[in-house]
């Protein structure tokens, strides 16, 4: 596995991976109709540009070096709150899911956040997504939960995430 940071000539393969991993990812929980709003919203190349020029928003391709495949990506702010990073998006495509790549991803993060001299990572997840396990499972422990407007009359329901770095 490899990480590659990201940059504008990627945008296009960012909203691919996206697209190929939320249809199975969000296929239960979300309207067809919600999805497609919120990957025409989040997924933007303008959003995601806008992303790129912020010095401390990252985007990170995910590889395999021995497929040359790209299996996914992550993007995450440092200082997004005081000494804390927010994970906004970590995403792989189906075929990907179970070899380690999100295990390699979150461990990834957490070198960078401790480089960043940040202590704490957030993320938020659906309250249905099956990705809780797996980030309760990597150390992530839920603080709270709410409801966010988020456009369009759809909202999300998302339990909030943490995770401390310990040095």
């Amino acid at each position: 596995m490899k990480l590659i940071k990201a940059t504008g000539e990627d945008i296009p393969l960012i909203q691919d991976l996206a697209r190929r991993s939320w249809v199975i990812a969000y296929a239960e929980i979300l309207s067809e109709e919600q999805m497609e709003y919120m990957l025409s919203e989040m997924y933007s190349e303008q959003e995601i540009a806008s992303h790129l020029e912020k010095p401390d928003y990252h985007y990170y391709l995910i590889a395999d070096e021995h497929n040359d495949s790209y299996e996914g990506f992550i993007g995450y702010e440092h200082n997004y709150e005081d000494r804390t990073t927010k994970l906004h998006r970590i995403y792989l495509v189906p075929e990907s899911k179970g070899k380690g790549f999100g295990k390699g991803a979150l461990r990834f993060l957490n070198e960078k956040v401790s480089e960043n001299g940040n202590k704490r990572i957030i993320l938020n997840v659906n309250k249905n997504n099956a990705a809780r396990k797996f980030y309760e499972s990597q150390g992530y422990t839920v603080y709270d939960e709410g409801v966010f407007d988020i456009g369009n009359g759809f909202v999300m329901d998302d339990y909030l995430m943490e995770f401390l770095i310990h040095e």
